[in-house]
């Protein structure tokens, strides 16, 4: 048979097994091995180039230690209480629970850079309320997915990381650039799930209470000093992401060590939330729940299992995207593209390439495999390379509620024991607003931009 005849083949039977549930990292792994065989290559030049991957990645550090960032997060008792103030602030206006699960996704985001730890962690914490308050079970697992999607836009972001290494791109003004994006598609989802909640009569009403907003400000002051130092860091220079990420996962550290006695000692055994809101005193507000040194190995542990399986996948796609340009495929994909015409025409294909390909794969291999090839077409038609990297990655994180991958359906359904089918009638509300920003993002520059220091 020809090597034409043997890369069909190979490829169909990938396919296959990745339809019949194998992990993306192995279906991906089998297809390199594949690969070598055919085009003749010794099979350890995949082992140095894996290994190429990390060694000189040093941008990559951060991963790692983002990941264990939103762990700490929420093990504290922050994410906890950046929710309660999004509910103070959103609880009066129907579908105001709705709403602040997501502006609390935005919040975790903006630590964390994770879109899988932001499903999980407000999913996990806000859905039973939720339901408690009147809201379609189905609905409120969908609305945990859909914020997820800010895990990867709202700076940090271990993907914009990935894409920086790959398209050597200042990580800091991606960063910088995912910012008011990041707060639109919010907008937009939060402007969605009034609709929807506001049709069908869902959620009960608090009262707006300056005094509930300022107490949970209050409460939630390590969240935004976690937030702020960040961004502060990153915008003015004084360090890079990498050690950015570092720097907060020391301030989570001390805050969780600092915070447990004191925290004993203000509540006396009981917990926080046995407690309302508006009855809790100034000492309470003030102290975070916290964890012992003791919490820690589990904490690292379970950050660890996270890294241990995007670390392989980036390592094996960088690799997949080495063995397509052997193969011609970039060519074909440049030739395509730039086929199309003119500004838009290329913009437009390139998106429609990234919203396809996010339908079946996880955001990180299609980054890793199309960014290389799009990104270069798109400059050459005149588009900025930061605003395409945000276009781009905007489009990756709508794949997340995309079936049939959807990464983030099926870390709400698992969460919140809400059957996968059952919520994709409550995601596409969430799709259309997100769609929309993602043209809005495409069509007018300075939203990526207009942040960024004079270049």
């Amino acid at each position: 048979m020809t090597d034409g005849t043997w890369v069909t083949l190979i490829s169909i039977g990938v396919t296959v097994l990745f339809m019949l549930g194998v992990p993306v990292f192995l279906v991906i792994g089998y297809w390199v091995i594949g690969m070598s065989f055919v085009l003749g290559l010794p099979l350890v030049n995949i082992g140095a180039a894996l290994g190429d991957v990390f060694t000189d990645g040093f941008a990559l550090l951060a991963m790692p230690l983002f990941i264990l960032t939103g762990d700490l997060i929420n093990r504290s008792g922050i994410a906890r209480r950046l929710s309660d103030f999004a509910y103070a602030c959103l609880g009066w206006i129907r579908g105001g629970l709705a709403m602040a699960s997501i502006a609390a996704c935005g919040l975790f985001a903006a630590i964390s850079g994770s879109n899988s730890a932001t499903t999980a962690t407000i999913g996990s914490m806000l859905h039973p309320e939720m339901t408690k308050g009147g809201y379609d079970e189905r609905f409120s697992a969908a609305t945990a997915a859909a914020g997820g999607t800010l895990g990867i836009i709202i700076p940090p972001s271990i993907i914009f990381i990935v894409y920086g290494f790959l398209l050597n791109l200042p990580i800091s003004d991606l960063f910088v650039a995912g910012i008011l994006p990041g707060m639109l598609m919010a907008l937009a989802m939060m402007t969605a799930c009034f609709v929807v909640c506001w049709r069908n009569g869902w959620g009960h009403l608090i009262g707006l209470s300056p005094a509930r907003i300022v107490k949970t400000a209050l409460g939630a002051w390590l969240g935004f000093f976690a937030i702020g130092l960040v961004l502060w860091g990153i915008y003015t220079g004084q360090f890079s992401p990498t050690e950015a990420a570092g720097v907060t996962v020391g301030f989570c550290i001390i805050v969780g060590f600092v915070c447990l006695p004191l925290y004993r000692a203000v509540h006396r055994g009981r917990d926080e939330e046995e407690t309302p809101i508006e009855r809790r005193s100034f000492a309470d507000m003030l102290v975070v729940r916290g964890f012992g040194p003791l919490e820690l190995p589990s904490i690292t542990m379970r950050s660890a299992q996270i890294t241990g399986i995007l670390a392989p996948l980036i390592a094996v796609s960088v690799v997949m995207q080495q063995m397509l340009s052997v193969l011609g495929a970039q060519e074909v994909i440049t030739d395509f593209v730039t086929s199309m015409g003119g500004y838009y025409a290329v913009l437009f294909t390139a998106m429609a390439i990234v919203f396809v390909s996010g339908m079946v794969l996880e955001s990180l291999p299609v980054t890793i495999i199309l960014a290389p090839i799009l990104a270069p077409i798109a400059a050459s038609v005149g588009v900025d390379p930061i605003q395409f990297a945000v276009i781009f990655l905007v489009g990756a994180s709508i794949g997340f509620i995309t079936p049939p991958y959807g990464l983030n359906l099926y870390v709400a359904s698992g969460v919140t024991g809400v059957p996968y089918f059952r919520l994709l009638r409550y995601i596409v509300p969430y799709l259309i607003a997100l769609i929309g920003s993602w043209l809005a993002i495409a069509l007018v520059p300075e939203l990526s931009t207009l942040l960024l220091p004079q270049r």
